[in-house]
């Protein structure tokens, strides 16, 4: 699909200080066709609480002209910040009411992009809808582009904020979606109860960054530390991971050293992790050196708590780790079994120590050169063209 225009947006804004499939999946497209991604409009909530932010404070001096509404990125890519304000509704309790006030917001939204849809002259454009379930529910009708397709990621609706109201919207916005794509079985299924044009197409990772060549540098901090080094990178938080898992494979092996590289939440800090001498917590760090720490372990490990968010998600440090070539132990969810011929999957504690010593056996040069192709097969190239087939299919 070459020479089209699009609408980009979902619930994560362009200058977000992570990667984000949504990002990432704009500037894929802006390379064949011309894209505007639509950062989410701020509410009222958000303005009365954290209005001295660097991110809203941002926001309120565009709002005011001090600054531009529409950025260009690049000679075929904007970035549109939308100059309004919307009320903060999602305390109300009562679905259609909800539903009324929600219409009236979508409203102020899309007379912004239809603005800079204006200004930028796009024509029978189409809309990707990253996971965006309330803000985005009217833009079908409201903007009617040639194409509505909705993206499914995430398990967006079990998180408090988009329980109450995304449970209902969300199969009506799939059902009236021209296209809904998915990363996962579990996703796509649920999403063709609802809609017969769905469809499984994986997930994009930007994986420029890790790639195991002489020019990667080992940071200082992980150099001479005592091997097997058995590690981890990304936000330490009892949410997604379980501590007991490390805690015991700390003592069942004091041979290992266990090397995690992030953030801590409050449980890890007073976690009984601080008090054993072969486990090493070396902190947040910068994105851009996360390849280097990775580089330094001899397995990586994804730690999962298993629970209704983290048993159907995509955890995008899988294809990181094995872009890198490392062996990965991780826990079996239901999504993982999507990885299961190149991962190593444990079921309990025990399993993580007698997985980890079998990882550890079996690693090989041709093994890395395997997880590496595996990754590069879940490029945002191929995700985004697997969009466009899709797409096409549909308008024969």
């Amino acid at each position: 699909m070459e020479d089209r225009d699009f609408i980009v947006f979902g619930l994560q804004s362009w200058d977000i200080n992570m990667g984000s499939t949504c990002r990432y999946t704009a500037i894929e497209i802006s390379k064949k066709n011309r894209v505007l991604f639509v950062n989410p409009p701020l509410n009222r909530k958000l303005v009365l609480q954290k209005k001295n932010t660097p991110e809203v404070a941002k926001r309120l001096r565009i709002n005011k002209g001090l600054e531009p509404d529409l950025v260009q990125i690049s000679p075929t890519l904007w970035v549109l910040y939308p100059k309004t304000v919307l009320e903060s509704i999602n305390w109300i309790n009562s679905p259609w009411l909800f539903d009324f006030f929600n219409k009236v917001n979508e409203r102020r939204f899309a007379s912004k992009i239809r603005g800079g849809i204006s200004r930028l002259g796009f024509k029978n454009f189409i809309i990707l809808d990253d996971n965006s379930m309330l803000i985005g529910f009217y833009l079908k009708e409201l903007l009617k582009p040639d194409l509505f397709i909705y993206l499914l990621r995430d398990a967006v609706t079990l998180v408090n904020y988009h329980q109450k109201h995304g449970t209902i919207h969300e199969p009506k916005l799939i059902a009236k979606a021209d296209l809904a794509v998915a990363n996962s079985d579990f996703f796509c299924e649920f999403a063709r109860k609802h809609n017969p044009n769905s469809f499984m197409i994986g997930q994009g990772c930007d994986l420029s960054l890790y790639h195991d060549d002489e020019t990667l540098v080992i940071p200082d901090d992980a150099k001479g530390i005592r091997r097997p080094v058995i590690g981890y990178t990304g936000t330490l938080t009892t949410i997604r991971l379980d501590i007991g898992i490390l805690v015991y494979v700390a003592k069942a092996r004091p041979d290992w050293m266990l090397v995690l590289v992030g953030p801590e939440d409050r449980d890890f800090i007073h976690s009984e992790l601080h008090s054993l001498p072969n486990v090493l917590f070396l902190g947040r760090k910068n994105a851009n050196s996360l390849p280097g720490y990775i580089k330094s372990f001899d397995v990586a490990l994804n730690p999962q708590a298993v629970n209704p968010i983290t048993d159907v998600n995509y955890p995008l440090k899988i294809d990181e780790y094995l872009a890198m070539g490392k062996p990965v132990v991780a826990t079996r969810t239901a999504f993982m079994t999507y990885f299961e011929d190149i991962t190593y999957l444990a079921g309990n504690y025990e399993e993580y120590v007698t997985l980890i010593e079998l990882a550890l056996r079996e690693n090989s040069p041709d093994w890395e050169e395997r997880r590496n192709e595996i990754a590069e097969s879940h490029s945002f190239e191929i995700f985004v063209g697997k969009i466009y087939r899709h797409a096409l299919e549909l308008k024969k």
